[in-house]
């Protein structure tokens, strides 16, 4: 980095600070209203050297997931609460309509003892499941990894393959087509059936949908937040598909009045 470029970094550096101690001089105003705005300074997206993730503008990737380094994500996936993809001795590639779970890692490896370059690859349409964890391995189109599954370097899981949950897939294991493996280490338990397969496609759907649903959620301000919350008890049966598409069973509650302190930030800024 030359003279003018340094000088570049320090200025930028300085402008984050004052930007961050005005944030704090006006939480300091705001008192106890403070505690209820859902802040977070945690970076998604953060390069390491000159490696920068490249993430599509339609994938959700949810305020706590981390995506580091050398990283490209595709149209329509999801990259859920608590991930972590790491990039930074390798690449990581994360197809389309893929969803990556909650509290999941995927990391690479630079090689193995053979010398084997050994980046992370997932294909489009792949679940995977909460914290599972990917490392130096490749998981082609419409394949499954269950809960708490663990895929070692070098492992290949085919097309259409379904790694159970809690399973160990030891180094260099290759999962064919159409097949489950599980257990400790992992080995072959049946073939798939048509059921699964089936699922295997409708989880991936399902998951998108839903993180359509989570996207608009974080995007929303906090007044906005605040409205529909009171809304929300107001009219708790009239949005049954936004109930439904998050699991949610509701009791109507006793009718209540919204407030004349609240009014819907949308209709002010018409």
């Amino acid at each position: 980095m030359g003279t003018l470029g340094r000088a570049i970094y320090t200025v930028g550096f300085w402008i984050r600070e004052t930007g961050q101690a005005l944030d704090r001089l006006g939480c300091r105003f705001q008192g106890n209203y403070y505690f209820q705005e859902q802040l977070s300074r945690h970076r998604t997206l953060m390069n390491v050297f000159d490696k920068a993730p490249l993430v599509d503008k339609d994938t959700f990737v949810a305020p706590s997931a981390s995506i580091i380094g050398d990283v490209q994500v595709g149209r329509g996936s999801s990259i859920w609460y608590g991930c972590v993809l790491r990039g930074d001795v390798n690449s990581i590639s994360v197809g389309s309509g893929t969803n990556i779970q909650d509290n999941s890692l995927v990391h690479v490896a630079k090689s193995n003892l053979s010398g084997k370059v050994l980046p992370t690859i997932i294909g489009d349409n792949v679940t995977v499941g909460h914290s599972a964890v990917l490392h130096g391995c490749t998981v082609e189109d419409e394949a499954f990894v269950g809960m708490g599954a663990t895929l070692l370097d070098g492992v290949v899981v085919e097309r259409h393959g379904m790694v159970a949950a809690g399973a160990l897939v030891r180094q260099n294991a290759r999962i064919p087509s159409g097949e489950v493996w599980g257990g400790n280490p992992a080995k072959f338990l049946r073939k798939l059936t048509d059921e699964e397969r089936a699922f295997i496609s409708q989880s991936a759907t399902n998951y998108s949908n839903l993180a359509q649903v989570h996207a608009a959620e974080n995007a929303k301000p906090f007044d906005e937040i605040e409205f529909e919350k009171v809304l929300r008890k107001k009219f708790a049966n009239k949005d049954e598909e936004y109930d439904s598409m998050l699991g949610v069973v509701r009791e109507t509650p006793p009718e209540l009045i919204l407030p004349d302190n609240i009014k819907d930030p949308k209709a002010s800024e018409k």
